[in-house]
């Protein structure tokens, strides 16, 4: 997705200068013309991903618009724009949380690199804060990626359900983010900074799925050599996740049917059971009830987990939520990478967008992966996906072979010198028919339009589209000095 700046700026000029700059680069442009009208755009909640902020304003000040913003919680990149570079100036919009500032007028690189710096830094803040999250047990699903309208119908139903301690069962194809969805519900309920432990169902030895649910006393089997808690007693006072449940064996069913009704469990070995406090997440990709009806699932074990249903939906069923699903990888990607893509070319997210995603999330997740290692440029391209959008990369460009010099033969330069206008005022040829050097038809030129102009340098530097400095350079370095008589002389003295 393209990243949206925002140029406040009382100087229309200088507004349009730098959008001009940014527009080439990729970037979208929104203009403010005073710091009022920065801090109602956002208040609008128009998107915004950087803000470039002019310190000189009238009514409100740079300093004042940038306080008020983070006063009212804007928390995106600002860099502050002036032209005068004084340290005290710079130090103030620090500390004001400005991350970076340039003196106008500035070089289109300059301005381009502090962008994609400072993009690169919220995406370094925006991952930290995702990883503390996850980390702590509070993901909520206000940090669900995607607004379409089956994912907000995900995120209602399961606000609703995580304020009590309603059994959840969320059913959906492999890929769509069963686990993230249980996450939320453990993030959004008061178990929120306990204990969340997700076990997948499907990957437990078939000998072993007692002990690691339950746990085991020391010396209870061959092998016990030290207790183990097992993953019901580590989710005490939390969520128990388990992932699907569907794989479960059917004597291992029953003991979990137990434990949900009496919540105690009986490790191996125990002589007594153990009183737990946690509350069952479960997930499958499987359908449950036909499962029920082949014998395979236990009828009371599946009225007793689907209690209240979360159907998670696939994701060619909420593509509008594509371009914000892959925007989240980038900045991701980027911070683990180390890479600096700015996003998604359009004909990119054209094919992402109309690409049927048989593996869901996780398949869009690792197809960007791959896009973000082998990438060059600030844009993803559709040969960086080239599974979905069948365009390859193009071959490396090469340097053409250097030509060997060859003589022109003397008819051959008779018959190009003849080509050209007899009264040509420069020559581009020489006598044998060769290009001259720069230098001399520049010097030929310069003498030309000084005849031309009379000696007015003024004129022959905006005839000739350059600095009068820059003439009088030119004129001194090719010994035209003598030329200039014609020039009056206040002119030439006040070069």
């Amino acid at each position: 997705m393209t990243k949206m700046v925002l140029v406040v700026d009382d100087d229309p000029t200088q507004r349009r200068l730098i959008q001009a700059v940014l527009e080439r680069e990729g970037f979208a442009v929104a203009h403010a013309e005073s710091g009022d009208a920065a801090i109602a755009h956002l208040m609008a909640g128009a998107r915004v991903d950087l803000i470039l902020l002019d310190l000189v304003m009238p009514r409100l000040s740079g300093q004042d618009t940038l306080k008020e913003m983070r006063a009212r919680g804007f928390h995106q990149p600002v860099i502050v724009v002036t032209a005068q570079g004084s340290i005290d100036t710079v130090v103030q919009a620090m500390q004001a949380g400005a991350c970076d500032f340039f003196v106008k007028p500035a070089s289109p690189e300059r301005i381009i690199v502090s962008i994609r710096n400072a993009l690169s830094m919220g995406d370094l803040r925006g991952e930290v804060d995702r990883l503390k999250k996850h980390k702590t047990g509070r993901f909520t699903f206000a940090d669900m990626v995607g607004s379409s309208a089956p994912m907000t119908l995900v995120k209602r139903m399961g606000e609703r359900a995580a304020k009590s301690t309603i059994p959840i069962l969320i059913t959906g194809e492999s890929g769509v983010g069963k686990e993230v969805i249980a996450r939320a519900l453990h993030g959004a309920s008061d178990r929120a900074g306990k204990p969340f432990v997700a076990v997948n169902c499907g990957a437990l030895p078939e000998n072993l799925v007692e002990s690691i649910l339950f746990g085991h006393e020391k010396g209870s089997f061959t092998g016990a050599t030290d207790k183990h808690l097992g993953k019901f007693q580590e989710a005490n006072g939390g969520t128990l996740f388990l992932d699907e449940v569907g794989e479960l064996p059917l004597d291992m069913q029953v003991k979990l049917l137990r434990a949900l009704q009496e919540s105690e469990i009986d490790p191996v070995g125990s002589k007594r059971s153990v009183k737990v406090d946690v509350r069952i997440v479960s997930a499958t990709n499987r359908d449950l009830s036909l499962a029920v009806a082949e014998g395979r699932f236990r009828e009371d074990l599946f009225y007793r987990l689907n209690v209240f249903p979360i159907e998670a939906p696939a994701l060619r069923e909420r593509k509008d939520d594509i371009p914000a699903l892959v925007e989240h990888f980038i900045r991701r990607f980027n911070v683990e990478e180390g890479k600096k893509v700015v996003g998604c070319a359009p004909e990119t997210l054209q094919h992402l967008m109309t690409h049927d995603w048989p593996g869901n999330v996780r398949q869009l997740e690792n197809a960007v992966y791959r896009a973000i290692v082998l990438s060059d440029s600030p844009y993803l391209q559709p040969f960086d996906f080239p599974a979905i959008s069948g365009v390859v990369a193009p071959p490396p460009e090469t340097e053409p072979a250097p030509l060997a010099a060859a003589a022109i033969s003397p008819q051959a330069a008779r018959e190009l010198m003849a080509e050209l206008p007899k009264d040509a005022p420069v020559r581009i040829l020489d006598e044998r028919g060769h290009l001259r050097t720069l230098e001399d038809i520049e010097r030929d030129l310069i003498q030309l339009a000084i005849e031309i102009y009379a000696g007015h340098m003024s004129e022959v530097a905006r005839r000739l589209g350059i600095g009068r400095s820059t003439l009088y350079r030119k004129v001194r370095e090719q010994g035209l000095d003598g030329v200039i008589g014609g020039a009056d002389d206040s002119e030439t003295e006040a070069a």
